[in-house]
């Protein structure tokens, strides 16, 4: 690591010089940068916003669940045959699903050695179980916090390999430039015209002060879109960067495609498995918490016990789908956008009482059936969930929240991005070289997922591209002149950007945000329509220029990180419209409304009538492009296949010793 400074109108800025930056410190970053000393690259630095910040360490689930290959008992499992339940998801590229397939179990196993107590038996077997989207038992968990637990082992291992870590760093730009030296050191322009590099970033400290970064690679691991939502459960401390990238013409894959669930909104929290399976009561209010409490519910269904199995049905069905919209259990969550979006109400669980009339006589023989072989067959919710799960409880206590004598106030939540950056076999960026995205803010996964495959996701990252850094990227092929020159006017536009929102001060950052989080969860969440997105496009690029413009100089920061989250979610906007223009229709997390569709409910009004989905598009994958300016671009491809390669030993040794496997 090499510091120096650099001059611009008479202020001095910081700059630092390494091989590899890793911007952000979840669990896909840490482990990235764990690897790239395995791989001999020493000069690593990571920078983040703080170590205790993010969604890896800040989140989980119910039994948040970590998706690897079969490793017990005497079921057939392998890596092929893992990528095609990944593929049958639809739009994920078929050598992606066939690479975090292969690499899961030494990702897993890598856990596992630095301490992270995933469960095994006396034989030392891996015990699992299905999770959604799953045919075979694949799936494991420690309990609701184990990507903190995660995160905590690598945070570790960083600490005892001296890898520096700078934490209260607010990332404001990536650096990219068009020219590199060779191996004579002789300059030239990349091959493609439209091609660059990743050379670094620009950042705040924790003063607010600008410094630069200069660095042979980036790791991209700063997690999903956090901060477009209102109604989100990603962790608030957590908003996400995606918006960088995209401004510095990063190619996106899927950006539609997202996830969304019942989540606690006090606590950020999904309240899946078995917050729902003990069939809590769902109560709305007024605005003010207390006025008219209603159970709202009760008017869509013909029986009690119809209502409280489709509420039971969510602990295993919890992200919204709309396949199980009609005559499923997504029709709870349609229920409670109506009353808390449509209606400006309140939606509660309330886990003291059960709901008026319930009988477990009257559940469906699924839901009766699990509750009586878990032996919770007991008078309310609460009592069943310290049956099932304690440790639901102590959670929200930990939390300054006592279910036992309080109701749980929840919404339909944006909760993960199975969209994002469009990376190759080995995590690069398409059109950035030198750009790895990693972790959530990479779009490797389609439309459905295996549950708990986004963890396995981000730890294959950081190995496949430590090892590609080190095999194909170890020498410094900067151009000194040019980034040099690059960073100069990074640093001049964002001063210039700080000095006009003193001049002309910008709205305040929360109203700015506030602005096009509402935006995004009204227009382009789990309820869309085309009309709809067409004006919310319009509206966000209206705003765009605004925040462009300027911003609240009370708080440069926040102000510098809505520009590149308002960007984001203008282009986020467009793709979803463009998916719905091209006739996706209704699909995965979402649904598409349209008067000439078909009819959700037959106790809901005609304006709940959806597209059904076109599956000829799950063989399809969406691109989007953007630039700086506001154009977006958007088109499908052919999703790459499932590779079937020639694993002859002999052969696959070749290429493996002569390296032939990076090109």
């Amino acid at each position: 690591m090499e510091k120096g400074t650099l001059t611009q109108s008479d202020q001095t800025y910081r700059v630092t010089r390494v091989h590899t930056l890793v911007i952000g410190s979840g669990a896909a970053g840490l482990n990235a940068a764990v690897q790239l000393r395995a791989n001999g690259i020493e000069d690593v630095l990571i920078v983040s916003e703080g170590l205790q910040k993010g969604t890896s360490i800040n989140t989980g689930s119910d039994k948040q669940t970590y998706y690897k290959l079969s490793l017990c008992g005497t079921e057939a499992d392998a890596p092929e045959t893992m990528a095609e339940t990944y593929v049958e998801g639809g739009s994920m590229h078929g050598d992606l699903a066939l690479v975090e397939a292969s690499l899961s179990a030494r990702a897993f196993l890598h856990l596992v050695n630095l301490g992270v107590p995933f469960p095994r038996d006396a034989y030392g077997q891996f015990v699992g179980y299905k999770t959604d989207h799953d045919p075979r038992q694949r799936a494991t968990s420690i309990g609701p916090y184990t990507s903190r637990e995660m995160c905590r082992a690598l945070i570790r291992k960083v600490q005892s390999l001296d890898i520096p870590v700078w934490e209260g760093r607010n990332v404001v730009q990536l650096l990219t430039t068009g020219v590199e030296t060779d191996d004579s050191g002789s300059r030239q322009e990349l091959a493609e015209a439209k091609l660059r590099r990743a050379a670094g970033a620009v950042m705040l400290d924790a003063e607010g002060d600008l410094e630069v970064v200069i660095a042979e690679n980036v790791v991209f691991a700063v997690g999903g879109p956090g901060g477009l939502y209102k109604t989100s459960v990603y962790p608030e401390v957590h908003t996400g960067a995606i918006g960088l990238a995209l401004m510095a013409g990063a190619k996106a894959q899927s950006l539609p495609e997202s996830q969304y669930g019942l989540a606690s909104i006090k606590f950020r929290w999904n309240v899946s498995g078995t917050y729902m399976q003990v069939v809590p009561r769902f109560v709305s209010t007024e605005a003010d918490g207390i006025s008219d409490p209603q159970e709202f519910m009760h008017a869509y269904f013909d029986t009690v016990g119809e209502m409280a199995s489709m509420v039971f049905l969510k602990g295993y069905q919890w992200p919204f789908d709309w396949r199980k919209v009609q005559g499923g259990s997504s029709i709870v969550d349609i229920l409670v956008y109506i009353e808390t979006v449509l209606k400006g109400r309140r939606v509660f669980l309330d886990f003291r009482e059960n709901c008026a009339g319930f009988s477990f006589d009257a559940l469906s023989d699924e839901a009766r059936d699990y509750l009586d072989r878990s032996a919770a067959l007991l008078e309310t919710p609460i009592a069943r969930l310290e049956k099932m799960n304690p440790g639901a409880i102590e959670l929200y206590l930990d939390h300054g929240i006592d279910i036992h004598t309080e109701p749980l106030e929840v919404a339909v939540c944006a909760q993960h991005n199975n969209g994002g950056l469009a990376g190759n076999l080995w995590w690069e960026s398409l059109t950035i070289k030198h750009l790895f995205p990693l972790g959530e803010v990479n779009g490797s996964h389609g439309i459905y997922r295996p549950g708990g495959s986004a963890l396995n996701s981000g730890q294959v990252a950081g190995f496949r591209a430590a090892e590609y850094i080190a095999n194909r990227y170890r020498d410094r092929t900067l151009d000194e002149a040019a980034i040099t020159k690059i960073a100069e006017e990074a640093v001049a536009e964002l001063q210039a950007w700080m000095t006009a929102s003193e001049q002309a001060p910008g709205r305040a950052w929360q109203e700015e945000r506030e602005e096009f989080q509402a935006r995004m969860s009204r227009a382009g969440a789990h309820i869309r329509s085309l009309d709809g997105l067409r004006n919310a496009v319009l509206e966000a690029w209206t705003q765009w220029e605004r925040v462009r413009a300027g911003g609240d100089p009370r708080d440069l920061g926040e102000s510098l990180r809505n520009r590149q989250l308002c960007f984001a979610h203008a282009v986020y906007l467009e793709a979803v419209a463009f998916a719905l223009e091209t006739g996706t229709g209704s699909r995965g997390s979402s649904i598409t409304l349209d008067p000439q569709g078909v009819k959700v409910h037959e106790r809901l009004d005609d304006s709940w009538r959806i597209v059904p989905e076109d599956e000829t598009f799950r063989e399809q994958v969406l691109e989007t492009t953007a630039s700086a300016d506001g154009s977006v671009t958007s088109s499908w491809v052919a999703r790459r296949p499932l590779p079937h390669p020639d694993s002859w030993f002999e052969t696959a040794w070749a290429a493996f010793r002569e390296s032939k496997i990076y090109d």
